[in-house]
């Protein structure tokens, strides 16, 4: 009944749209003629060669195309007037240039392309949920592209976003092989993850969702440090990643594999195919994807019992948009994920056959639908969304050859929205732009586990309204804004304010101040829905029945420096960040219920802060090279000592968050068809808990440090003037920097698991593409 009605609202809202512009036709081309046109090529300025397939728009409409294989392009029967068009190619300066267009007039209108090795133009959404220059705009945005996932040979999130600075990925289970994202040294619960700018990233998908999403499907990946809830509501506390689709911009096909080799046995293969096909008007156009991962499971001591589990995964969907006028668009996604996983022993039985297993079969739809709308003078942007996804899980987390440790899960969001921006000529004391949104989420969790005789339901129901205004010009800009929540699972409204301050005193120096704030509901999170095996036990977690919620306070300060010297391109940006965390969650061991089961609940500690200093440094020649570096200096502590085990002294230092980790990327273009890419990621020492078990009794493990490096090769080779096959191979992890001291057997801990996620491995690719 939710469903159909937030369907029926939207729709009501699209033909309201509709109708108010129905003069309008569907296509520039549909309108009375007017002869005005443009027409033109582009140009490579080092070589000048013609550049292929760049992006043509017309600024502030859908009226756009793609140049051709000769690099020449052409737009007809365009509206008379003044326009700006835009021309985007990607590992090139983005191009925009004023014209008046007039009746029976065809203008030639040509660009000359600098290349761009480090990508300073990218548009992003995330930083005030309207497209903005990242390097103008008042938040730090980092961006993880496709550049990024072809030279780490990454197939899936987890694998990619270990290259941005503040965010590291790790195992959390040694048997189920689940994945968490930390961002500035918090928990992954503290994260909000978004697709296509919508939370419909539950706490039951979040297990293992990092996995579960193929870059196949993504365009890239945009990641903001710090809370977030005036923007995007509960849980952006630690930062926000926002993971946005592909879409299709010209015909194209690609088909390719990766074969990853794990030294010591096993593979694990990734097969993709994507489809983009546009129509010849530009008028509406649709991505495919679709993606086959195979991996077999992994036992690092010869114990019997997998530390990397066994997975089977596939992904399928597509994502597509339709002109409705020159000034709208409806765009709709959609995804389906079915993936098998199992860890343990004895895996090729049935689970309650050994000793250990914890498995999962999970099927997953989701997908969203959304109507843009910009006004002919530009001053107007509309947006109505609605996203949903829906997870059906069967499990069986348990221990001891349990016959009863079966369970089932039902999981369904749902996320409605509209926002309204508004652009002024003079706000105040300068030129500023107004947004207001409203968002509802709707989240229905339904886990059922027949041998703990445990029944999870728990429904969230979060109303949101956001009001912010950026006051922007070249030299600085200002944002002030707040959002107001209501939370079925807190008494009182949530309000969630941000400032954020950018001052430019020269075009290549950008310094930033920022407050943000961001909270928790008492509620179940994604590890609440993962049971771990400890010493032959099954361990979940509860909830206090007392817990208040979480609230945080983030202020940052950084500078942001760009230099080229001679054609060597740079940028250096250095950032202090602080954190404050009031009725910090943390887990505790309370004992045992009747079945023999650990019992750990989760409460309120009195409060935690998180401090550092986070560098990163870009560095490139365009057609020669490209280097990345990124580290983080953190302390994260509670404000006092902690317990977590009645056998271990309390502890005020937060566990899984080193002081010290970074990474680095560095690609060399040996010729226009031969690349080599370098990468790694250094994690610094750590404490981890360690439960009895396989050791004698519960006590703080100091981790060592690891250097997990990868190297690739790639070659390129021009099969017809349409189609090119790239050939890659090489290793990851090449010192087989990985956990040595993993517990064996039956009475092992699950979660005394960190350090790389996978040993040293070889990989082969080959990818075609027409």
């Amino acid at each position: 009944m939710k469903i159909k009605l937030l369907l029926s609202i939207f729709f009501v809202l699209i033909a309201h749209v509709t109708m108010l512009h129905a003069d309008e036709p569907a296509n520039p081309q549909d309108r009375k003629r007017s002869d005005a046109n443009i027409h033109g090529h582009i140009l490579d300025k080092s070589s000048g060669d013609h550049i292929a397939y760049v992006t043509i728009s017309i600024k502030g409409t859908t009226i756009g195309t793609v140049a051709d294989a000769t690099g020449h392009f052409y737009l007809k029967n365009l509206p008379a007037g003044n326009c700006t068009i835009v021309a985007e190619g990607v590992g090139y300066k983005t191009i925009e240039k004023n014209i008046t267009l007039r009746n029976n007039q065809s203008v030639e209108i040509n660009f000359t392309f600098e290349e761009e090795a480090l990508s300073m133009d990218e548009v992003v959404v995330s930083a005030t949920r309207n497209e903005t220059n990242k390097k103008y705009s008042a938040t730090i945005v980092n961006v993880a592209s496709a550049k990024l996932f072809e030279n780490t040979a990454s197939t899936n999130l987890a694998e990619s976003m270990k290259f941005q600075s503040g965010v590291r990925v790790e195992n959390s289970c040694g048997n189920c092989g689940t994945m968490q994202l930390r961002i500035n040294g918090l928990d992954g619960q503290y994260s909000q993850i978004l697709l296509d700018s919508s939370p419909i990233f539950s706490s039951l998908a979040a297990v293992y969702g990092l996995e579960q999403l193929p870059v196949a499907m993504i365009e890239r990946v945009e990641v903001i440090r710090g809370g977030g809830s005036a923007l995007f509501g509960s849980n952006a506390i630690g930062g926000v990643v926002n993971i946005i689709t592909k879409e299709p911009l010209r015909n194209s096909l690609s088909l390719s594999n990766i074969t990853n080799i794990i030294e010591g046995g096993g593979a694990e293969f990734n097969t993709s195919l994507g489809g983009s096909f546009v129509s010849d008007d530009n008028r509406a156009g649709v991505y495919l994807f679709g993606m086959i991962k195979d991996r077999d499971a992994y036992d690092r001591n010869d114990d019997a019992f997998t530390d990397i589990p066994k997975m089977k995964s596939e992904t399928i969907g597509f994502r597509g948009y339709y002109k409705t006028s020159a000034y709208s668009k409806i765009t709709a996604e959609y995804h389906h994920i079915h993936e098998f996983r199992r860890g343990g022993d004895e895996i090729d039985l049935p689970p309650h056959m050994a000793e250990i297993a914890e498995q999962t079969s999970h099927d997953i739809d989701g997908g969203s639908i959304r109507f843009n709308y910009f006004s002919p003078d530009s001053r107007h942007i509309a947006e109505v969304y609605v996203s949903a996804q829906a997870i059906s899980r069967d499990s069986y987390y348990g221990t001891g050859k349990d016959l009863n440790a079966y369970g089932e899960t039902k999981d369904l969001t749902l996320v409605a929205g509209a926002q309204y921006s508004y652009s002024f000529d003079k706000c105040l004391f300068m030129p500023a732009q107004l947004t207001v949104g409203g968002e509802y989420s709707f989240n229905d969790l339904d886990d059922h586990s027949i041998g703990f005789d445990r029944t999870l339901q728990q429904t969230v129901r979060t109303a949101g309204l956001y009001l912010q205004n950026e006051w922007n010009s070249e030299k600085v800009n200002f944002v002030l804004g707040t959002r107001l929540d209501k939370h079925n699972m807190m008494e009182n409204l949530i309000f969630s304010p941000r400032a954020n301050l950018r001052y430019s005193p020269h075009e290549n120096i950008g310094l930033r101040v920022s407050y943000s704030s961001g909270y928790r509901a008492p509620q179940a999170f994604d590890e609440d829905l993962h049971i771990d095996a400890v010493n032959n036990q099954s361990s979940i977690i509860q909830l206090d029945p007392n817990l208040k919620p979480e609230y945080s306070h983030s202020f940052s300060a950084s500078a942001d420096l760009y230099h080229n010297f001679g054609t060597l391109q740079t940028n250096l940006l250095v950032e202090g960040f602080y954190t404050i965390l009031d009725d910090v969650f943390a887990l505790a061991k309370t004992g045992e219920n009747e079945a023999g089961y650990i019992i750990q609940t989760r409460y309120n500690a009195s409060g935690a802060k998180v401090r550092g200093l986070t560098a990163e440094l870009k560095l490139g020649i365009p057609q020669a090279f490209e280097i990345q570096l990124g580290y983080t200096y953190q302390r994260s502590r509670y404000d006092e000592p902690e317990e977590w085990s009645d056998s271990v002294e309390p502890q005020r230092k937060m566990f899984r968050t080193p002081d010290h980790y970074g990474y680095f990327n560095a690609t060399g273009y040996i010729t226009d068809k031969f690349n080599l890419s370098l990468f790694g990621n250094y994690t610094g020492r750590m404490l981890v808990q360690h439960n009895a078990g396989y050791i004698a009794a519960d006590r703080d493990e100091l981790t060592p440090r690891f250097l997990d490096m990868g190297l690739q090769l790639s070659y390129t080779f021009r099969l017809t003037d349409i189609i090119s096959m790239e050939l890659n191979g090489g290793v990851k992890n090449i010192l087989d920097h990985f956990q040595n001291d993993i517990d064996k057997g039956a009475f092992r801990d699950s979660v005394y698991i960190y350090g790389p996620s996978m040993p040293r491995c070889y990989f082969v690719g080959l990818k075609f593409t027409m």
